[in-house]
This record gives structure tokens, C-alpha cells and sequence, in this order.
């Protein structure tokens, strides 16, 4: 999720205000001392280890902020795998099985070090934007790349960010980057998510003039066939046949897509905690509605929709993940010899350094605004103004990203979502390790996770592109010198289908303008170096 979304998520959630048990007595010498935990035995030992009364917390306030964000960030365990699934395995059902665990064993493995390492109550998964990168972009692009190849960038990004934030380098990668376009990637990743989800629903389709347009929803011309469907839907006629398959598999999605966004909004201002599940849930709920409509109308698509349903042995997803994603990214992985039919070695090296440079980039951004983000309004940040364990938080995400990479899943980052916890009153790992036992619960549920539709899934996609917008507003667009740039990574990575290509166009474009505005100076050796990069996959693998 991207890093800008923490003020529009924190903003629909209640404050609460978490108060210690035991008042914090006077010492002696006037200072306060630190309160001690109110329970005895291991609950007390439990207490001190985490800081939970210290905090001025309390164990009720810590588990309800825990499940807070796990309802606000538990539709990544359906998103995610609709999307690697067609990647993984042999079939969509193998595929799926498989990335629900990856991205479930990615959420409690990351989760987990927040909890027992960085002592913070933040969450983490695998990131939205980065997975679709992959997926879409990566695999699915048309570059040769395999799944396991993209666990081989994801695995190096894990490795990189590690160095980074062990030496201190972090930092200077961090600032390295162009200001406009580090406010630009949020927004273009933004309208990639929301096109992709406008795409899984069949709300956009390829019309083979303009390359996209609209589904059309007409009902009111007797020549198109939505009028036929739908009609015929409402009056029971038996005359449906194809007409009907084609609105239940075209504008019943797109229809369910739009409703389930709406739904959303509405929760959102209303502040209900968890809105992007219970509008998922929602639209799949309204899905199956209206699809046994058209099964008792006769329909065909609508026969085999509810034909295709089973439930299968939760244990069989641990089976797919197993043979499909476990360690592939070791034995599968590192096997370039698809790219490489069409492509040089040469190109393949500069594949890898700016694939994996984009992966880090994106990783750390979101982790860095994330922090930043939902520390802030949890007042958990230090004297110096930073995140608390800010270091450890860091090499959370980046351990987490080296075992999701192993674990077959993509980039696993710091969730927006957990500011909702946050707000909830959740001030101390306790918190990050009820979210994290609520995933381990998760992982026997993929049977019933499968049931979830793409157009009730598109709705998370879309909603995520709308709050990742907000930081279009914080964009110079007054200064050529950053608009353009900024543009250009917008436009690139929504137009172009491209996250990384976006990005290296941003930055190159700084570059030069800075160049050939007399700001030179202000271009530091490591924006020339990254610039350098990219420049060069433009001109010899592109």
C-alpha cells in the first residue's frame, strides 16, 4: 500500500485515547518513575517486555487495535493471490492456493518482527502497487521473465535494503531521488492499481481502435446485446443464450466493481473500521446475488459459475505452495534462459540493477512514509522527530521482503492500514502480534478466500488508487522543473503500463532540467549514478 494513504486512513478512524491501569508515581528525587505492570506471573512478565503499561496501554486496548488492522489489511490475502495466480502453477486454483500462503506466511513473518524485534504496532504484507509491478509488468509484460526470475528480484531488493539500512546508506539512496518524483510514485502507482482493477472487473476493455474504452452498460437500445441480457434477466425469459453469458461475465463485474467502491467511500466517511473488507465482502455477497438470478433464469455463464465453486482441503493450498512457490525463487529461480532467447546478457544485468533498484526504491518509500505516517498520530515518534526503533523498523521490512521473496510472495512493506490500529489506541508490539496470530488463523481459510470474485477484489484495487492520489496536491506543478518530472512518472507508469520505466523517466527528466536550468549543483553523484542507470535500460534493453 502506498505510503501517501496514512493521513486519509488515520483521518476515518476514531481516536482513542489509551490510558495506563497504574498512575505513574512521584520518585523521590521528583522525577516520575516508570509505571509497573498491574498483573502478576507471565501476563506481568508479558506486560514489562513489551512496554504495554509503561505505554499507558492496556491489554483489552492492544488486542482491539491488533484486530483493527487486521480487518483494515486482511483483503491483502485476497487480492494479492487473485493476482498471482496467474503466474503460478499450472491453473488459476493451484496458483491461487499457493500465493495465499506465500502472502500469508509474508504478513506473519513481517508482522512478527514489528511485534518481537521493533516493538511498534505496525503491520506488514505484501504491498500493493509492487505486486502488480510484478505480476503485470514483469511477468505478464512480455519480457520472458518467469515467476521465479521476479523472486529473484524481489529477493535482491530484501538483500539491498538489508545493507542499506545496516551501513546507513539508506539515507542518502532516500535523498538521492528527485522530491517531485518521489511524490509522483504514490500517484502513478495509484491509477496502475485502479487500472487494473477497472481491467479485472471489465469495466475498461480493448476495443481494437483506441486500445480502451468503456463497457458499455446500455439498456435502452433493443441492437445492443446488454438490453437482451438484462432484460431478460429481470422478466425470466428463457431466450438468453449468449447475450445473457455476456452480461453476467461483462456488466454484472463492472457493475459490481463500481458498486462495491461506492460502498466503500460511504463506510469510510462513516468511519466503520475495516471498510475495504466489508466492501469486498459486500460485493461478493451482491455477486452471488445476482448471478442466482441468472441461474434461475437458465443462464449459462451463471451455471457455471456456481458449477465451478468447491471447496477444497484447506491443506491443499500449503500442498500448491509447497511444489509452485517454497525456495522456487532458489532452484527456478536464476534460470534467465527465456529472456535471455531474445535478449543479450548485457541487457539482463542492466534488467537486474534497475528492476531491483525500482523494487528497493518502492519498498522504501512506502516504509519510510508509512513510519512516518501512523507513528505521527500515535505520538510515537522521538525527540528528533523520527519514528521510534525507526532502524528496527526498517530491518523489519527488509528481512521480511528476503523471506516473502522465499516464501514466493512479492515485496512485503510496512501497511498504511496499520494506522488504524494505531488510532485504536494500539501503542506497542503487543498490538503488531495479535494482528500477527489473526494471520496465522487466516492461513486455513484460502477454500473460502477463493469464493471472493475479481470484480469484488477490483473494488480494493480501485480504492487503494483512490486514496493514493492525495499527494497529486503536494506536487510543484506551479515549477516546471518538478512538474514536468513528476508528470512524466505519472503519466509513464499509468499510460505506459510501466512502474519502473516511470519512475527512470522521472528522474531522468530532473536531471536534465536541472542541467539546463543552472541547477546543477543541486544533483548529488548518487541521483547521477541512478539516472545513469536507467538511461542506459532505455537505450539498450527497451
Amino acid at each position: 500500500m502506498s505510503k501517501e494513504t496514512e493521513d486519509e486512513i488515520v483521518s476515518e478512524q476514531p481516536e482513542v485515547q489509551a490510558e495506563a491501569q497504574v498512575a505513574e508515581t512521584p520518585a523521590p528525587d521528583g522525577t516520575v518513575a516508570e509505571a509497573q505492570s498491574p498483573h502478576k506471573g507471565f501476563w506481568g512478565k508479558v506486560d514489562n517486555w513489551f512496554g504495554i503499561t509503561k505505554a499507558k496501554s492496556s491489554y483489552k486496548t492492544e488486542i482491539v487495535a491488533g484486530l483493527t488492522t487486521f480487518m483494515a489489511m486482511v483483503y491483502i490475502l485476497i487480492v494479492n493471490p487473485s493476482m498471482f495466480m496467474n503466474i503460478i502453477g499450472d491453473n488459476v486454483d493451484i496458483g491461487f492456493g499457493a500465493s495465499y500462503i506465500a502472502t500469508a506466511l509474508g504478513a506473519i513473518v513481517g508482522t512478527m518482527l514489528m511485534a518481537f524485534l521493533a516493538k511498534m504496532p505496525l503491520a506488514q504484507a505484501s504491498g500493493m502497487g509492487v505486486n502488480a509491478f510484478i505480476v503485470y509488468t514483469l511477468v505478464l509484460g512480455g519480457s520472458g521473465l518467469t515467476y521465479a526470475n521476479a523472486m529473484v528480484f524481489t529477493l535482491l531488493d530484501g538483500v539491498i535494503f538489508i545493507i542499506l539500512t545496516a551501513t546507513g546508506l539508506r539515507k542518502y539512496i532516500f535523498n538521492a531521488i528527485p522530491d517531485e518524483v518521489k511524490k509522483a510514485i504514490s500517484v502513478g502507482l495509484g491509477l496502475f492499481i485502479a487500472y487494473i482493477g477497472f481491467q479485472n472487473a471489465g469495466f475498461i476493455v480493448n476495443d481494437g481502435a483506441t486500445l480502451t474504452d468503456i463497457l458499455s452498460f446500455n439498456v435502452l437500445n433493443p441492437n445492443d446485446p446488454n438490453y437482451l441480457a438484462t432484460v431478460g434477466i429481470i422478466t425470466g425469459n428463457a431466450f438468453l443464450g449468449q447475450t445473457a453469458d455476456f452480461s453476467v461475465r461483462g456488466m454484472l463485474p463492472a457493475f459490481i466493481m463500481m458498486a462495491g467502491v461506492i460502498a466503500i467511500a460511504i463506510m469510510s466517511k462513516k468511519k466503520v473500521k475495516g471498510a475495504v473488507l466489508w466492501g469486498i465482502l459486500g460485493s461478493t455477497a451482491l455477486y452471488y446475488i445476482l448471478v442466482g438470478i441468472a441461474y434461475g433464469c437458465g443462464n449459462a455463464a451463471a451455471s457455471a459459475i456456481f458449477g465451478g465453486i468447491k471447496f477444497d482441503n484447506p491443506f491443499s493450498a500449503f500442498a500448491n505452495w509447497g511444489t509452485e512457490s517454497a525456495g522456487k525463487v532458489f532452484y527456478e529461480g536464476f534460470d534467465f534462459s527465456t529472456y535471455l532467447a531474445n535478449n543479450t546478457v548485457g541487457s539482463l544485468v542492466l534488467l537486474v540493477i534497475t528492476t531491483a533498484l525500482s523494487l528497493c526504491m518502492l519498498d522504501m518509500f512506502d516504509t519510510l512514509g508509512t513510519l512516518y505516517g501512523a507513528c505521527e498520530k500515535g505520538n510515537l515518534l522521538d525527540k528528533d522527530g523520527n519514528p521510534k526503533n525507526m532502524n528496527r523498523c526498517m530491518l523489519c521490512d527488509a528481512i521480511a521482503t528476503t523471506t516473502g521473496a522465499i516464501a514466493g510472495t512479492s515485496t512485503v512493506t510496512t501497511f498504511v492500514e496499520s494506522s488504524a490500529g494505531v488510532a485504536a489506541g494500539g501503542k506497542t508490539g503487543f498490538t503488531a502480534l495479535i494482528t500477527g496470530l489473526c494471520f496465522v488463523v487466516a492461513m486455513f481459510l484460502s477454500p473460502i478466500a477463493r469464493l471472493i470474485p475479481s470484480a469484488a477484489t477490483a473494488t480494493a484495487l480501485v480504492w487503494v488508487g483512490v486514496l493514493m492520489m492525495s499527494s497529486v496536491t503536494k506536487i510543484e506543478w506551479t515549477n516546471p522543473v518538478a512538474a514536468l518530472p513528476a508528470f512524466l512518472t505519472i503519466a509513464v507508469m499509468a499510460f505506459g503500463y510501466e512502474i519502473s520505466y516511470g519512475i527512470g523517466i522521472g528522474i531522468i527528466s530532473s536531471v536534465l532540467l536541472r542541467v539546463c536550468t543552472g541547477k546543477i549543483k543541486s544533483i548529488s553523484i548518487v541521483t547521477w549514478i541512478i539516472a545513469a542507470f536507467f538511461l542506459a535500460t532505455f537505450l539498450l534493453t527497451h
